[in-house]
């Protein structure tokens, strides 16, 4: 069954939660309005950030840098903690943007700590979540890192600075060492500007065999040049030795059709739809969530949905349920 359709939020409401941003599309428009909802149930302080017009403007999907320093932007003290362990540990060159991190609550940064902290903090729990996702291909996790690239700038590789969210290294389902590499998704309309593709690009696309035409022109531009990095760098590392076999999955929320467009429209490039062969999937954000329940893990399963997908709240402030039972302006003279 196709998810129910998200509202598109008036510009009252949104003004009235500070989260009126006019350049959010759809979804994001009604995910900035979830956490804004988020941080007003736990009373945590409304973050600001600058205006090129108005100086300090508070929005109400950041909370403030000192509630954000505390870690308050984590599920648990515990992926607090990862989370900033990982960040003065981060790799040489990795893109980690401390406001996004610590204060903003939309950020698809928390999220992969949100979403796979847990993982990386429990051996166990990471071995039964990814055998449930890929029964076909993970026997055992050996390691779980964020923000992770092989060898940025090495011409080897990539010769960029591509990298991704989270690496999981793996010993497969028929004894060889693995990766699944993970890009994830919340409110991205995957339309941000495309980088100017290299010439080792243009190399590695025709030597990874993964594509229909390894030279066509959509693969390099908005909404799947992304995808089209990450994945040859996810087969690289196969090429190069690094591992016997790999996977580049992307994920995203189901009710993100932009994501869903953009994976659509790269899965049409590729020579085979078979995993096995092509090396790429996607999954869902709700998904992964119910992974999480699926393996006897409710609480991390309902902190999460009720942080990033509970858009049944977002309805009740819409249509005015909490305060009014009905049409918003039923009560009115």
């Amino acid at each position: 069954m196709k998810n129910r359709k998200l509202p598109c939020v008036p510009k009252h409401i949104l003004k009235a939660h500070k989260v009126n941003e006019p350049g959010d599309h759809r979804f994001m428009a009604a995910a900035r309005l979830l956490q804004a909802l988020w941080r007003e149930e736990r009373n945590l302080p409304i973050g600001s950030c600058h205006d090129s017009r108005n100086g300090l403007k508070e929005i109400g999907s950041l909370i403030s840098e000192d509630c954000g320093l505390k870690g308050r932007n984590f599920l648990t003290p515990e992926i607090a903690a990862l989370a900033y362990r990982e960040y003065v540990y981060q790799e040489t060159g990795a893109l980690i943007d401390e406001e996004r991190l610590w204060m903003n609550l939309l950020s698809s940064q928390p999220l992969c700590f949100n979403l796979f902290g847990e993982l990386k903090l429990d051996d166990e729990k990471a071995n039964r979540f990814f055998r449930y996702l890929f029964p076909d291909y993970v026997e055992s996790v050996e390691g779980i890192y964020f923000e992770h690239s092989p060898a940025r700038g090495d011409p080897d590789y990539t010769g960029d600075y591509t990298a991704f969210d989270v690496l999981v290294e793996c010993v497969t389902t028929g004894g060889e060492s693995g990766h699944i590499a993970l890009e994830v998704k919340y409110t991205e309309s995957m339309a941000e500007a495309a980088t100017r593709p290299k010439a080792r690009h243009d190399e590695l696309s025709r030597l990874v065999g993964l594509y229909r035409d390894a030279d066509a022109v959509a693969l390099r531009a908005s909404p799947i040049q992304q995808l089209w990095r990450e994945h040859m760098l996810s087969r690289v590392m196969v090429c190069n030795g690094r591992y016997d076999t790999g996977r580049f999955v992307v994920i995203y929320p189901a009710q993100n059709d932009l994501c869903e467009r953009a994976v659509a429209r790269y899965r049409a490039h590729l020579a085979s739809d078979d995993p096995a062969v092509s090396g790429f999937g996607a999954l869902t954000l709700e998904a992964c969530i119910d992974a999480y329940r699926m393996i006897g893990e409710p609480d991390l399963a309902d902190a999460l949905y009720s942080r990033y997908l509970d858009f049944g709240r977002v309805e009740q402030v819409v249509f005015g349920e909490a305060q009014t039972g009905g049409f918003p302006f039923a009560n009115r003279a």
